[in-house]
């Protein structure tokens, strides 16, 4: 089993299949939200595949912002190794204690402004 597939996120995302907030734009409920360092995977969809589940997600602080889908198996062997910098390796990590949120209401600026560009 996916270590970040947590009842947490499975109650997140019942009634929230794939395609399910197409056209809301900021309007649409972020579910849930990972992070890894200063990357930031903004949960807005996701169902089961198999033994894996697909996200629809909103990433912020890669070289680009962007919508896209992502594995969860495969967001959850993600890594940082900063063992040289005696800090070990970071995983990415579920936001403990987020309560769903429409993305207008989010207090991220970076994915603020990666929504206002889509908007034009």
């Amino acid at each position: 089993m996916c270590r970040l597939l947590t009842p947490q996120l499975k109650e997140a995302l019942k009634g929230f299949p794939l395609y399910s907030q197409d056209g809301k734009g900021k309007d649409a409920v972020c579910r849930a939200i990972f992070a890894l360092g200063s990357v930031r995977w903004f949960i807005l969809e996701g169902e089961a595949d198999g033994r894996d589940t697909i996200l629809f997600v909103i990433v912020i602080g890669l070289m680009e912002d962007e919508y896209g889908y992502i594995s969860l198996n495969e967001l959850s062997e993600l890594s940082l190794d900063l063992t040289s910098q005696g800090l070990g390796k970071l995983q990415v990590r579920q936001q403990s204690n987020f309560q769903p949120t429409p993305l207008r209401n989010l207090n991220d600026q970076r994915l603020l402004r990666f929504l206002a560009e889509l908007e034009k």
